[in-house]
């Protein structure tokens, strides 16, 4: 019998915590790399690149990949013979535990995301407690962790669908794939769960993610199991639909495709489908009494050298003096080097601005929008010498319905974001002769970079939600919709799917 030392455990997760915050798994470095290397696509070649050159930067830097740094989903398998030191906490509360001090930690803390009273006041915990943990009884002395920080973009686009029996699984994911958007920050993987229950269904496929990528060696020693034959072929039509990176169009939607089975009811099929972004976080350890989890920090020379480079056309832009009529030689598809003043808000600072403009109260004092950008972002907080932590953008599809508003009330010219906009949404751009603007996601701390000043404006209560004024100096952007309503999510992809199509005719 093992007795694993409860405080061993709550180390072990502070540290795993940490270390997948600026740690990307080096076989998902690997597959990005390889997706870098055989993209023909100059947009998904481009983000690809940024997101390469990120996760070098926060390996070395020690700063979160993202600034979402996720929701906490932990499976413990506990040996049967496994006997605690301490049994005053529960599995759950040394999970939290550990989140906690993970969170907190002075020299990376990480945002906390997680609100309570979901249906209600969605108040933020401030500590991104609790975690969502499975717990299984297994057989052995030692206690089996994999944790994983998963973000609420990927999250988000979570499908589930309950089939009929004969119903192929792979043509739902061919279909179902193209409506999720880019909110998920491909290139990233699929997790698919079958079987069970719904539930049984959903945690599956949550679990498939905890596995290495290893697409390519299933394709070269060939599939072997029913679930090894359906993952090469979703491998081959999700890539074929020239989604691409960030959406945007090209070669590699997806890195890899992971599913696992469970018997099921004679008249059910139910098939869970959840992405991973390209802020894939997890990692195993084992404890068996002998002391916390070792994790071994991967060498800098593992990551690929990868540069990013400007263009001859790119546009450099001067916010502070930078007028809407400018904004309409924009085109979809360039890339546009942002210097001066931006201001931010996302979801929370939306709804409060909106009940502060149909009240008549108006907007906020020290709130000033007119003329200005307004990017979508959750910054994670600065240390040291920073003037912000990571500071990606966030889904813009969730602030389609305060665009309108947005337009016509406060005076802003353009929205910063990333993925894709609704269909009304990029009506109501071209009506208003506004611009969209996409950044990459999945490059958060790179992007913070390019941030040298930033003050909280208005809503510090809401904390990463609050409205920040940032300035920036030569932040990479794409025009993604321009003022003509000319669409590179649609346009993009849909080039791209045909594009594919016409290589593989070739091969034949």
């Amino acid at each position: 019998m093992s007795t694993i030392r409860q405080q061993d455990f709550i180390d072990s997760i502070e540290d795993a915590l940490q270390y997948i915050s600026f740690y990307h798994p080096l076989d998902f470095v690997q597959a990005l790399e390889k997706a870098y290397n055989k993209e023909q696509s100059k947009a998904a070649k481009d983000a690809i690149a940024q997101i390469l050159i990120n996760s070098r930067m926060s390996a070395e830097g020690k700063r979160p990949l993202c600034q979402d740094t996720g929701i906490i989903t932990c499976f413990v398998k506990v040996g049967m013979d496994v006997k605690w030191d301490k049994t005053d906490l529960t599995v759950q509360q040394m999970v939290d535990e550990g989140t906690r001090r993970a969170y907190l930690n002075p020299d990376n803390p990480l945002r906390a995301s997680i609100v309570a009273d979901p249906a209600g006041t969605r108040k933020n915990t401030k500590d991104n407690t609790p975690s969502v943990v499975h717990i299984d009884l297994v057989a052995g002395g030692e206690v089996e962790v994999m944790v994983a920080a998963k973000g609420g973009g990927s999250e988000n686009k979570t499908k589930m669908v309950m089939l009929n029996p004969s119903d192929d699984v792979a043509a739902w994911v061919e279909k179902t794939l193209p409506t999720m958007g880019a909110g998920w920050c491909p290139p990233g993987m699929l997790g698919i769960g079958i079987g069970g229950t719904a539930e049984k269904a959903a945690v599956l496929a949550k679990e498939s993610l905890m596995d290495p990528v290893d697409i390519h060696e299933l394709m070269e020693r060939g599939a072997e199991t029913t679930e090894e034959k359906l993952r090469l072929d979703i491998f081959e039509r999700a890539n074929k639909l020239g989604i691409g990176a960030q959406g945007l169009g090209g070669l590699t939607t997806v890195v890899d495709v992971k599913i696992k089975t469970a018997p099921t009811h004679a008249a059910s099929k139910p098939v869970v489908m959840i992405p991973n972004c390209a802020a894939t976080r997890h990692v195993h350890f084992t404890l068996d009494g002998s002391g916390p989890a070792n994790l071994k920090a991967p060498k800098l020379e593992d990551w690929p050298e990868v540069t990013f480079e400007v263009g001859e056309g790119t546009r450099r832009v001067d916010l502070n003096t930078l007028t809407k009529e400018d904004t309409h030689e924009w085109k979809m598809g360039e890339t546009v080097l942002l210097s001066g003043t931006i201001l931010t808000g996302r979801d929370a600072a939306h709804k409060r601005l909106q009940d502060m403009i149909n009240s008549g109260e108006g907007l906020p004092a020290g709130v000033d929008f007119d003329n200005k950008f307004i990017y979508y972002v959750g910054p994670v907080d600065a240390v040291r010498d920073e003037a912000v932590g990571p500071a990606g953008p966030t889904t813009a599809t969730r602030m389609d319905k305060f665009t309108d508003m947005m337009l016509e009330k406060t005076g802003i010219i353009g929205m910063i974001g990333k993925a894709e906009r609704g269909p009304a949404t990029v009506e109501s751009i071209k009506n208003n002769k506004s611009v969209y603007l996409m950044a990459v996601g999945g490059a958060a701390y790179l992007v913070s970079k390019a941030i040298k000043k930033a003050r909280v404006v208005a809503f510090e209560d809401l904390g990463m939600e609050a409205i920040y004024e940032f300035e920036v100096e030569d932040m990479p952007v794409t025009v993604a919709v321009d003022s003509e309503g000319a669409n590179a999510h649609t346009q993009g992809p849909a080039i791209w799917k045909a594009k594919i199509a016409e290589l593989d005719a070739k091969l034949k």
